[in-house]
């Protein structure tokens, strides 16, 4: 059974002056255009390739990579708007349709949002929604202290940032576990901290179990997390730049990056320091 919105392996089953037709199973042939076809490509082979309808509505194969699949969250941008909806830029020919009855917030257009991607049971089409909560928590979490996992930043409440774990799980980032920039959209690393009583999850972005190291020196920690563990920082930065980037002192950081240094959590290079993971 073939994947609508995901990829498949798919046979070449005979090629055209406009392409190639590949086998389909039960959805029949399913076409392959020419500007998608290489060279090496040939009758009887496999190639994997991402399925969705076109603009008429016809199930095609692309060789082109997607933002984000059926199944999937992703923050995308609302390139139109119409009757019928907003349309995302999800990186295929054929915009992605936000119905109006799948908008949390009415969606305007140059505005980016996150969203859920799926095959509608009734059209058939793919769709996406702003909706975010029939699509989380559906099944029981369970998750320890300590877990490393994926996060999309989704929404700021006034308890902090609300986060997508895994891409099945609401959590949240409370305001003294964020430091440096912090966004919707924002994908980053983070780890399960607390797992509550009534089933809400506390995350941080630091490694539970880093030791006992002091404020400054966590929120170092916390700032390299949100820049691929490394930050362009060292005794050489200027107090200006320190202070624009942690909020701290040249003092205080250079402490605070000895103390990270000495438990063995950076490593400190010529122009900067690095995250050891």
């Amino acid at each position: 059974m073939i994947k609508i919105g995901a990829y498949n392996e798919l046979t070449i089953i005979k090629q055209v002056d406009f392409g190639m037709y590949l086998d389909g199973y039960e959805e029949g042939e399913i076409l392959l255009p020419r500007r998608y076809v290489t060279n090496d490509m040939q009758v009887g082979q496999k190639v994997s390739v991402f399925l969705y309808f076109d603009s008429d509505d016809r199930l095609i194969a692309t060789t082109q990579k997607p933002k984000a699949e059926a199944g999937q969250f992703a923050s995308l941008k609302v390139i139109d708007t119409n009757k019928a909806g907003a349309f995302l830029d999800w990186g295929l020919p054929k915009d992605l349709l936000v119905p109006f009855n799948q908008q949390k917030i009415p969606m305007k257009q140059g505005y980016g949002y996150v969203v859920y991607i799926y095959q509608d049971n009734i059209s058939e089409r793919l769709v996406a929604s702003s909706k975010l909560d029939r699509f989380l928590d559906i099944e029981e979490a369970s998750y320890k202290v300590g877990d490393k996992v994926d996060l999309l930043i989704a929404e700021r409440t006034d308890l902090g940032f609300k986060a997508i774990i895994n891409n099945k799980h609401w959590g949240v980032l409370f305001p003294s576990e964020v430091f440096g920039d912090m966004g919707i959209g924002k994908k980053c690393k983070g780890y399960i901290k607390q797992v509550r009583e009534d089933g809400k999850i506390d995350l941080t972005l630091t490694q539970v179990g880093y030791g006992k190291i002091d404020a400054l020196a966590e929120r170092i920690v916390q700032t390299m997390k949100l820049h691929q563990g490394y930050l362009q920082l060292s005794d050489k930065s200027s107090p200006e730049q320190i202070a624009k980037i942690l909020k701290m002192s040249k003092g205080n950081f250079k402490k605070a990056i000895g103390q990270l240094y000495r438990k063995k959590l950076i490593n400190i290079e010529d122009n900067g320091i690095r995250l050891i993971d």
